[in-house]
């Protein structure tokens, strides 16, 4: 369970060059969600991604090194957005007209692994917001935001007191979070800066907004056997284990806990 968590709140980032297989995958019972992509090159071919050219031919070959294009993102999110996993060759014609011929290019990819089955709460500035789940089961934090969004939020609905609709978001939400709900069958915090800080300007109204899924105690969930190959180590090392005892239940949490920290 442990090994799960911090899978699932894990930023997970990838790379391919030109003529390589891009591969992500996340944990069972989670799907990809993009975060960002970019395809092109930004530093020199000695730092990532070498040219193809012979040593010999190297200096004749101007390299392009401010050179990016711009469906990076949406050939992604068609590609891999709510699977399970993707793996796909790298090359300039997937993403339309080559923004720099002869120049060797790279896709960089950063994602995370979204739960199938998740909730959201939200709750307005100086209100108490509560989550809970069934019994055997236990809250799973996946993101926390406390602040003011581009978007707003239709609960907490935004009044214009003359102050421009900026973004502020406090940077310690999800960690508060976790501490205060991660394991637990239910849990209460009040959305307010004494808890989270004040991000925003004075008098802009904020809001506390939790995704968060529940799932199967650490005493009754069983190894999970379905993981596929090819995570990173700092993945593979933190797979679901057995758990036999309360006290290794509490270990493994604090662990998952400081990985995430």
């Amino acid at each position: 369970f442990a090994g799960y968590i911090s899978q699932v709140l894990k930023n997970y980032t990838d790379h391919a060059c030109d003529g390589e297989y891009v591969s992500l995958r996340c944990p069972h019972r989670t799907t990809i969600s993009i975060q960002s992509s970019f395809y092109g090159r930004i530093v020199p071919s000695h730092q990532l991604c070498p040219s193809r050219y012979p040593h010999s031919y190297a200096p004749l070959i101007k390299e392009d090194v401010a050179c990016s294009v711009g469906t990076s993102l949406q050939k992604m999110l068609d590609e891999c957005q709510d699977r399970r996993s993707c793996q796909f060759l790298v090359n300039s014609r997937l993403f339309g007209t080559d923004p720099c011929p002869g120049t060797g290019k790279y896709l960089l990819v950063w994602y995370k692994c979204r739960p199938n089955e998740y909730k959201s709460k939200v709750a307005c500035e100086d209100d108490k917001l509560r989550l809970s789940c069934k019994k055997s089961m236990v809250i799973a934090i996946y993101s926390a935001i406390f602040g003011r969004t581009q978007g707003g939020s239709l609960e907490c609905p935004y009044q214009n007191l003359g102050m421009p609709m900026i973004e502020c978001q406090s940077a310690t939400a999800l960690q508060l979070m976790i501490k205060r709900c991660h394991g637990k069958r239910s849990c209460s915090i009040y959305a307010s800066t004494y808890e989270f800080g004040d991000p925003c300007y004075p008098g802009i109204q904020k809001h506390l907004n939790v995704i968060y899924t529940c799932d199967n105690t650490p005493l009754l969930l069983p190894v999970d056997e379905t993981e596929p190959p090819g995570l990173s180590s700092s993945s593979s090392s933190m797979e679901p284990v057995g758990v036999g005892t309360e006290m290794a239940l509490l270990s493994n949490i604090l662990a998952a806990y400081a990985f995430i920290t």
